[in-house]
């Protein structure tokens, strides 16, 4: 499931339509009104918030990380990591830039095991 270049709302209404999902079902599970879920697919509204985005991202069976990075969020997990670490997670990520998705994968792999994950 990729975005193939849609903005997050084109995104999630492709995908909320492709499982026949109406748009008030989908906006009483995420817990939004279906006036506000249409202006967010329609991309007049911003992304909602991380926790919407993962209920949505559950909903449409999407990876949560993947569709929070379609909003522009960073999930809070994460900034939590950077706050704890900021020079060294810094240095790491800076490090991973040029890489491709299979060698990060692989070295994020290697962290598990080292972990003992």
């Amino acid at each position: 499931m990729t975005a193939e270049g849609l903005k997050f709302g084109a995104f999630v209404r492709r995908e909320r339509e492709a499982r026949e999902i109406g748009l008030r079902e989908m906006a009483k599970k995420i817990g939004v009104s279906p006036t506000y879920l249409s202006k967010v697919e329609r991309d007049e509204f911003t992304p909602p918030t991380e926790d919407k985005v993962r209920a949505i991202a559950q909903i449409i069976e999407c990876d949560p990380d993947e569709l929070l990075a379609l909003a522009g969020r960073m999930p809070s997990d994460l900034a939590d990591i950077i706050k704890r670490a900021p020079v060294e997670v810094s240095a790491l990520l800076r490090t991973t830039s040029g890489m491709t998705r299979d060698e990060i994968a692989r070295l994020a792999a290697e962290a598990r095991k080292t972990r003992g994950d």
